[in-house]
């Protein structure tokens, strides 16, 4: 069972493999990411993670012709910061990386995001290649080339754009999951139905309990299917001047959410899931969406599954922290709100007491 997906980018193209089995073949596929010439490769990934594949990895790009370094970080989105990179950058320059050696991402969106960083700012660019083992890293942040660390005012405020050679996603992979890990990648999903596809949503929901049981006649085409809108949006718009921003539908809200508890207390996607909810609810209180439709949106992302309360969690700092998102422009925070399921809108107009109803009632359904 396997799915390719292009990323048309001109030089920065690239293919997005799904295949059923296909961290097996890792080695085979770098050497073709990478070409002939690079004789090591850098493997960046946490303690958890290599301890499951780090072997089989190692093996597959050994049987290639690399010789690959392995470089452990920490786990979580604490991890994600500025002295974590310099730690990858200092051992890149102890074991006197090239240009043309490349780095290889295995691991979440944190490793993803960390090593896409440190790859596109260590010698001014250097290749590399992602092996996603969440699905929130298979369907979105392993896909496009957005990197970056977070700083304590703020989510991925400082990154930039840098396209990976390839993406390898092994659904396979997701077995070794944690169930909350993988519901946090389904809200994510779902946002590709809301914002695109009818459809993608509509099977989300139809399939859930074998999504859940992680059948891969369920996973694949789900992933895949992700992935391709992914990379029509990213091709259309590579550095989210425009269509790219609906890709952030949830994340308004979901960053803030995150900024406030310390990266400690949500997942990601989670976070996320709260932040489709307050995205859905401004846009029933400006009588942008139909409230049947509404209503459907606020129970797909519900039955997922249950999310950490956020009730205790005070407005004016959820608000604040909204203030400090990368996206906000000329001062006016854009909340990107489904008008029905598979379309949405941008909005920078949204009125201050609006957003504090909607924050308010998000954080009341948690209870």
């Amino acid at each position: 069972m396997e799915y390719r997906v292009a990323v048309p980018l001109d030089e920065r193209s690239y293919e997005i493999e799904i295949a059923v089995g296909g961290l097996e073949r890792v080695g085979e596929l770098a050497r073709r990411a990478f070409g002939a010439k690079p004789r090591r490769v850098a493997i960046v990934s946490n303690r958890l993670v290599c301890g499951l594949y780090g072997k089989g990895v190692e093996k597959s790009l050994r049987q290639a012709g690399f010789e690959p370094l392995t470089h452990l970080m920490g786990d979580g989105e604490r991890a994600k910061s500025l002295r974590t990179a310099e730690r990858l950058w200092s051992f890149l320059i102890e074991n006197r990386f090239e240009r043309s050696e490349g780095l290889i991402a295995l691991g979440g969106g944190v490793v993803g995001d960390l090593a896409g960083f440190a790859a596109a700012s260590y010698l001014r660019g250097v290749p590399y290649l992602q092996i996603p083992t969440t699905l929130l890293a298979q369907i979105d942040s392993s896909v496009g080339g957005k990197t970056a660390v977070n700083h304590p005012l703020g989510k991925n405020l400082i990154g930039a754009f840098h396209q990976p050679c390839a993406v390898v996603i092994d659904p396979l992979v997701l077995r070794t999951l944690p169930p909350r890990e993988f519901r946090a990648g389904l809200y994510e999903a779902l946002k590709y139905g809301v914002i695109r596809d009818r459809t993608l949503a509509e099977f989300i929901n139809a399939e859930m309990g074998r999504i859940h049981s992680l059948a891969p006649e369920a996973l694949a085409p789900m992933i895949a299917r992700c992935c391709q809108i992914k990379a029509d949006v990213v091709s259309a718009d590579e550095r989210e001047g425009g269509m790219r921003r609906i890709l952030n539908y949830g994340h308004t809200i979901g960053h803030a959410l995150e900024s406030v508890t310390g990266y400690r207390r949500l997942r990601h996607g989670e976070a996320v899931g709260y932040g489709m909810k307050g995205a859905t609810t401004i846009a029933a209180k400006l009588e942008m969406i139909d409230p049947a439709e509404a209503t459907m949106i606020h129970d797909l992302v519900d039955s997922i599954g249950r999310r950490p309360p956020i009730d205790d969690l005070p407005i004016p700092g959820i608000i604040a922290a909204m203030s400090h998102d990368k996206k906000v422009s000329q001062g006016k925070v854009p909340f990107i709100l489904p008008t029905r399921l598979g379309e949405v809108e941008i909005r920078d107009d949204v009125p201050a007491a609006i957003v504090r109803a909607a924050v308010r009632a998000t954080l009341a359904s948690s209870r």
